[in-house]
């Protein structure tokens, strides 16, 4: 039987359309800025629309808040101008005259934003230009984004609270109510096909906000990231930050938003959850952007590639693998046409200067071809393409220390005894190994990598290191530990003292990328791609034999990943890597060790055959939810 929502979609259809839909009033189209609460008190990760009509309190708070994200965006460097270019009613989103700074850097100038509905984008460009930045314009409407478009940013975690996640995840009653007072407002308009759209849409996103079964699906959502029955029904105040953001993106794909905006949604997850989502959002039908170091998850899910480049950006249909061909292509014909052009130019300005003062049949050729140059410079001429800036990460080699260089003997840990996470751990990691740890989190990859560095002890068994091993380690909160009043160069010096000399410190920081301005900026004014670029250049500096790294690639570019696995591959220490980046695990190593089951086994096989494993269970695991 159709639904009442159904019904009515129905019966829209049969209304006249007319050539113009009526102005909406201005006081229904309120939204609430992206960091409005919720009815029940609990934080907002992304930026729903309050109620058209609200209570005057409501509105007077809605006031207030706003005032408090147009002081906080000033206060954080970011300003934003742009028109609106695409129809006030539609659907697409397009913004010309773009332009973006940050603490007074241009970020984008004139550019043109186009994100259409059913369309998936991937933002790509360099660590500091300004990706993140622009979700956070976008969200805080600094740009004239359609009211009736409702913004979801995914760019913290849930808040800690006393309701469980599965609560948090369907606490979705402002959404709703925001929903149904927007289908009421459009069933009095004339239906135009942009609004019936928008009618057809919204009861779509009701329904599934009512439906018997939202338990379920929130339930499904939660699974897919990693949380079982029992960790659905925890506080979220009983979890760490990293689960408490994969519960803000559980709910952000339960909510269903009309753009939706993900900064590095893969960060908290593992190979597994990566998985999921990569399956999850290649069936999201709206408008997504997002911003992923990973090519895998890139290619798997984006159906559009927008380049930041040159203050611009500039669009590519397909994939990043299609965008990589479709750019070189595009590159090399301007570069053919470039030269061809300065072979013109210089052809007819050395006919110029030869002929110019010549009898009057070679002047009257050469002033010719002198109307012709100037024609060709008024039309603009092709821009000679400039590659982009390699980065030459380097890892000292330090020359190879006898086996066993690290090695586990019958090793059990647990954090309490009754709660053993693995026992009977035999293995060995030398100057040649090249390892990648897998498995489910909590499963204790990173745990075990605590235990191979020295900070925990097993329970039983035996670690031994050699004497003079030196353990370079890397793990996502070391960010946290940079001064952030210093600027990279003033970190360096201060950490390795400054007998070094300022000049050779800058070529040292300057080999990851970090040059010019940047050197001398406060970290704190830095991108996290960049701030992670400094503490790799402080763990390079300190020339270790084994690198230990937990999840490097966050918040790292594509190109600088590149250039972590080249220096990896050209360095002769060992290697023990955690990461959801299955290109990285295949780029530079060559063992897979998988976690869990209360052990540590060896996978057979290379990483791609293992992300096909994982594919092929939670296919297993669907159909299974489809028989009952």
């Amino acid at each position: 039987m159709p639904s009442d929502r159904k019904k009515k979609a129905a019966a829209t259809k049969g209304k006249p359309k007319a050539a113009t839909s009526k102005a909406k009033p201005e006081d229904e189209a309120g939204a609430a800025p992206e960091d409005a609460d919720e009815g029940d008190g609990t934080d907002m990760d992304g930026t729903p629309l309050m109620s058209a009509n609200a209570s005057t309190a409501n509105l007077e708070a809605l006031a207030a808040l706003s005032k408090g994200v147009k002081e906080m965006s000033v206060d954080t460097g970011r300003s934003c101008t742009g028109v609106l270019a695409s129809h006030p009613q539609s659907r697409d989103v397009q913004i010309s005259s773009f332009t973006l700074l940050y603490h007074g850097h241009d970020l984008l100038v004139d550019a043109d934003l186009e994100l259409n509905y059913g369309r998936r984008y991937g933002l790509l460009g360099p660590n500091g230009c300004g990706k993140s930045c622009m979700l956070k314009a976008l969200a805080a409407r600094d740009v004239p984004v359609p009211k009736h478009i409702d913004i979801y940013l995914l760019d913290r975690e849930i808040e800690a609270s006393d309701m469980t996640a599965l609560e948090a995840v369907m606490s979705v009653d402002e959404e709703k109510t925001r929903m149904e007072q927007e289908a009421e407002m459009l069933a009095q308009l004339d239906m135009t096909e942009e609004v019936e759209q928008r009618l057809s849409d919204l009861y779509e996103r009701l329904e599934a906000l009512d439906s018997d079964l939202v338990e379920v699906r929130a339930a499904s959502i939660l699974h897919g990231l990693g949380f079982n029955k029992e960790m659905q029904c925890k506080k979220t105040r009983e979890f760490s930050g990293g689960w408490r953001m994969r519960i803000a993106l559980a709910r952000a794909l339960f909510i269903d938003p009309t753009m939706l905006l993900l900064d590095e949604p893969t960060n908290h997850l593992d190979l597994e959850a990566c998985v999921w989502l990569e399956e999850h959002l290649k069936k999201f039908k709206r408008i997504l952007l997002m911003v992923s170091h990973s090519q895998d998850f890139l290619n798997g899910v984006c159906t559009n590639i927008i380049h930041m480049q040159k203050k611009k950006l500039m669009y590519y249909s397909g994939n990043y693998d299609q965008y990589i061909q479709t750019r070189a292509e595009l590159e090399e014909n301007q570069m053919k046409r470039y030269k061809w052009e300065q072979e013109q130019i210089s052809h007819m300005k050395e006919y110029i200067a030869r002929f110019g003062h010549g009898s009057a049949k070679l002047a009257r050729q050469a002033q010719s071809k002198e109307k012709t140059l100037a024609k060709m410079v008024r039309g603009g001429l092709t821009e000679k393409v400039e590659g982009e800036k390699v980065i030459r990460i380097r890892f000292e080699n330090v020359g190879k220390l006898p086996p066993p260089v690290l090695q586990f003997t019958d090793v059990a840990f647990g954090y309490s005894p009754d709660k053993v996470l693995y026992s009977h751990v035999d293995l060995g990691v030398d100057l040649d190994s090249r390892v990648a740890i897998v498995g489910p989190n909590g499963a204790g990859k990173s745990t075990l990598l605590k235990l191979m560095v020295g900070t925990l002890e097993p329970l039983d068994g035996m670690v031994k290191r050699h004497n003079h091993l030196r353990i370079g380690q890397y793990h996502q909160h070391l960010t946290e530990l940079l001064d952030p009043e210093l600027s990279p160069l003033e970190y360096m010096l201060k950490e390795y003292g400054r007998d070094l000399g300022e000049e050779k410190m800058r070529s040292v920081i300057g080999r990851f990328g970090i040059t010019g301005q940047t050197q001398t900026l406060p970290i704190k004014n830095l991108s996290d791609g960049l701030k992670s670029r400094v503490v790799f250049a402080w763990l390079a500096h300190r020339t270790p034999h084994m690198l230990l790294l937990d999840e490097p690639t966050n918040h790292l570019d594509l190109e600088t990943i590149d250039s972590l696995a080249r220096a990896i591959n050209e360095w002769d220490g060992g290697l023990v890597l955690v990461s959801h980046d299955f290109r990285l695990i295949g780029q530079v190593c060559n063992e897979i060790w998988e976690v869990g089951g209360g052990k540590v086994t060896r996978w057979q096989g290379d990483i791609q055959s293992y992300k096909q494993h994982l594919k092929a269970t939670h296919a297993a695991l669907d159909q299974r939810k489809d028989l009952k």
